[in-house]
């Protein structure tokens, strides 16, 4: 069975750049932090499906539960850096985004003492405006991105760029893409792994979709938040009415839903499924896997 990559971003309900205009990084550290309870959920789930996946750990979590961390690598997982203050990429300059992810960096690998190699974007915001973050990335040994999204949003995405694994030859190395996956359907991208698309969809729907990425001999790229199975989460009264809608769509039940979608497909590290559709060698030296 075709292995795909399953992922979870570590961020806080309050941390969504959907929140950020109403919502000061100066007051996180006055709410109430639900992130270390929601992704214990998580590693249960993937644990009772024998399952690894890639953690992307905000830097700033990841310096208040330096436990949680070395939990998630104890487990089998490997981590990634999701930036340390979850800003856009595309409203930082270059400078501003090597600084940021420096620091991300410093802190999970001072905490793991293992190198870093995987990242993703704050709500993948590497877009065509901010394509010059993936030269920094990899001048700073990641060697695995998962930040370009291949569709329309208000807020994020590159229509048009490739929608599989591909390897980008950059100044300071290679540099693995693997895009949050997306299903062809009338001409159209349209998302399917993961995050509010997967709590708004009927299962059935999201299943389909993935069969049919996984059919054409192709693996998927799924995500998903420790406060998307956290209903019981604080309500806020930030962001737009639309961004709250989409924040607290169906979390109820998504649980649920992911134990299904385990059960159904075969899921391993981003490590793990790209060196199973790259030459084997090659794969494991660029993203570190054992």
């Amino acid at each position: 069975m075709l292995q795909n990559a399953f992922t979870v971003d570590v961020e806080d309900y309050f941390q969504v750049t959907a929140f950020e205009r109403h919502i000061r990084r100066d007051d996180w550290s006055t709410f109430e932090s639900r992130v270390a309870r929601g992704t214990y959920r998580l590693l249960d789930l993937l644990a009772r499906h024998n399952t690894r996946a890639t953690f992307y750990v905000l830097g700033w979590v990841a310096e208040r539960f330096p436990e949680l961390v070395r939990e998630i690598q104890s487990a089998g997982h490997e981590l990634g850096s999701h930036s340390y203050w979850h800003r856009l990429v595309y409203h930082l300059s270059p400078d501003e985004f090597r600084e940021d992810l420096v620091l991300s960096l410093r802190i999970l690998e001072g905490i793991t003492g293992q190198a870093v190699a995987n990242y993703r974007a704050p709500s993948f915001s590497i877009t065509r405006r901010s394509l010059w973050a993936l030269d920094i990335l990899a001048e700073h040994g990641i060697t695995c991105d998962s930040s370009v999204f291949p569709i329309h949003h208000d807020r994020y995405g590159v229509p048009g760029a490739q929608r599989h694994i591909h390897r980008l030859d950059t100044p300071a190395g290679p540099l693995w893409e693997f895009p949050p996956s997306v299903s062809r359907v009338s001409g159209v991208n349209l998302p399917v792994s993961g995050g509010g698309y997967f709590r708004l969809y009927p299962l059935s729907l999201t299943i389909r979709c993935l069969e049919r990425i996984n059919h054409a001999g192709r693996p998927f790229m799924f995500y998903v938040h420790p406060w998307e199975v956290d209903p019981g989460q604080p309500r806020l009264p930030a962001g737009t009415r639309l961004s709250r809608l989409r924040h607290r769509v169906n979390l109820a039940s998504t649980e649920a839903k992911l134990d299904r979608l385990l059960a159904r497909f075969r899921f391993g590290r981003v490590s793990d499924v790209i060196a199973q559709h790259a030459h084997e060698s090659v794969g494991s030296a660029l993203c570190g896997a054992p």
